[in-house]
């Protein structure tokens, strides 16, 4: 089941990635509901994170929870929302993006067109506020 989540994962598609680790990387989606929306995404192949084992499940919540906190962070949000919908692309994703009430979950409101120099800006934030939280050590340099 190779899906566009694994092209990004392998290189051979370009992302906004604020994370890389061994087992999950986080990135911008490409259809963000607010600047800084961010899907964290197992390397795994895998589709539906009901059949994910619970250490996998445990490292995506704790990369969505760092990238929550980033996002709090870079644009004083009062809440970050976390959503797996799963309907998108084929392979386990969880959506983190800064929020200020409910409305800004809703996934039908997402932007299918945004600006790509926005999108810059917004990894260039998310990857300040991490290192500045201590996560120095996931994030790479651009």
């Amino acid at each position: 089941m190779s899906s566009v989540f694994s092209q990004i994962i392998k290189g051979e598609l370009p992302a906004h990635v604020i994370w890389r680790e061994d087992d999950v990387i986080a990135f911008l989606t490409i259809a963000p509901l607010r600047p800084g929306h961010a899907l964290v995404v197992p390397r795994q192949e895998i589709d539906l994170w009901t059949e994910a084992e619970p250490e996998l499940l445990n490292g995506l919540m704790a990369v969505a929870q760092a990238v929550g906190r980033a996002q709090r962070r870079a644009w004083g949000a009062p809440r970050a929302g976390l959503a797996i919908a799963g309907f998108e692309i084929p392979h386990l994703h969880v959506h983190v993006t800064p929020i200020w009430d409910m409305s800004d979950l809703d996934l039908t409101n997402v932007d299918h067109e945004p600006n790509q120099s926005a999108l810059a800006d917004s990894a260039g934030r998310l990857r300040a506020a991490l290192r500045e939280l201590g996560y120095g050590m996931a994030v790479p340099t651009g």
